[in-house]
């Protein structure tokens, strides 16, 4: 059985994410307190009562995210050992990181809070948007995306999360334009996200040599298990190639199906999403029905991937 660990981005947040392994846990009680100290505010508390609202801006998204993950992460006993590779969404990969070694969960808890409001600050909000497109081929919706932003503003693909869902990211109204365009042209579904800025867009670029500043002054290692990036679907195990892509996947497009495809022809078998939501597992089944695909984000989820892990020990 060859692993694959995947860990959550932006859009898989919802009010209540992480209470029951924090209840539960000694563990993931710890990870939220660490959280609490680095930040100087009770991740705790929004990850469990929200306010939904403050939950969704960017820079509040972003630690609350990584915390959960990691959460949930520690207390299925940091299983990096029985990894072949792993990956996260966008900030996911921060979260990956972490778990594979390169960072400390201090350092990432900052430096994603940090991303969130460098990114925040670069487009402010209500300026920005991103939307799905579900049901329509790469090449349309890149033809869209080129034609809207000649006649209006910039909007650009963001995500390619499977062979018929495409994000798209940019100023909002150009965003909005592309989203009739794509209903009108026989897209399935045109759904606005709920994100607080555009991603993966080169409206980021500002952010981009902000965030670069901070990552220059951590000390990263290279990493325990490879990963394979968001940025160009690459697989690596230093430091600095990591660093580099982390800078650049904020204004470049998400690789996210390239990455699946380099994971399967790699021969990961059974893919386990650890954090909040099952967005992951669900991206995963549409680009390949077949996948073994397994969500932690809860106790009953610790135990099913613990069970499954041990079986992995005693096969080898």
């Amino acid at each position: 059985m060859n692993i694959a660990f995947l860990f959550p981005g932006q859009g898989s947040q919802s009010v209540g994410m992480g209470k029951a392994l924090f209840e539960q846990f000694e563990l993931a009680r710890g990870v939220f307190a660490e959280a609490e100290n680095v930040l100087g505010w009770d991740v705790a508390d929004l990850c469990f009562n929200g306010p939904e609202s403050k939950l969704n801006q960017t820079e509040f998204t972003q630690p609350a995210l990584l915390t959960a993950s990691i959460a949930a992460w520690r207390v299925l006993g940091s299983p990096i050992h029985s990894a072949t590779l792993v990956a996260g969404h966008s900030l996911g990969e921060f979260t990956a990181l972490v778990a594979a070694g390169a960072l400390s969960f201090a350092d990432a808890v900052r430096l994603v809070h940090l991303r969130g409001r460098f990114m925040q600050e670069a487009v402010p909000e209500g300026k920005g948007a991103m939307a799905a497109i579900i049901g329509m081929k790469r090449v349309a919706v890149e033809a869209i995306c080129a034609q809207v932003s000649v006649d209006s503003a910039l909007v650009s693909p963001a995500n390619y999360n499977g062979p018929s869902q495409i994000v798209l990211s940019g100023e909002i109204n150009a965003v909005k334009r592309a989203m009739v365009l794509a209903k009108e042209s026989g897209a399935k579904l045109a759904i606005q996200l709920a994100v607080s800025v555009p991603s993966h867009s080169p409206l980021m670029r500002k952010a981009c040599l902000r965030l670069s500043d901070e990552l220059d002054k951590i000390s990263g290692l290279d990493l325990q298990k490879p990963l394979v990036n968001n940025l160009a679907a690459e697989v690596t195990e230093t430091w600095k190639v990591a660093k580099s892509a982390l800078v650049d996947q904020l204004s470049s497009p998400l690789l996210w199906h390239e990455t699946m495809t380099r994971m399967k022809d790699a021969g990961v078998d059974q893919f386990i999403e650890v954090g909040p939501g099952r967005v992951l597992c669900g991206l995963l089944k549409r680009i390949d029905r077949r996948a073994k695909v397994m969500p932690v984000e809860d106790p009953e989820g610790i135990e099913k991937a613990l069970s499954l892990l041990n079986q992995k020990v005693e096969s080898v």
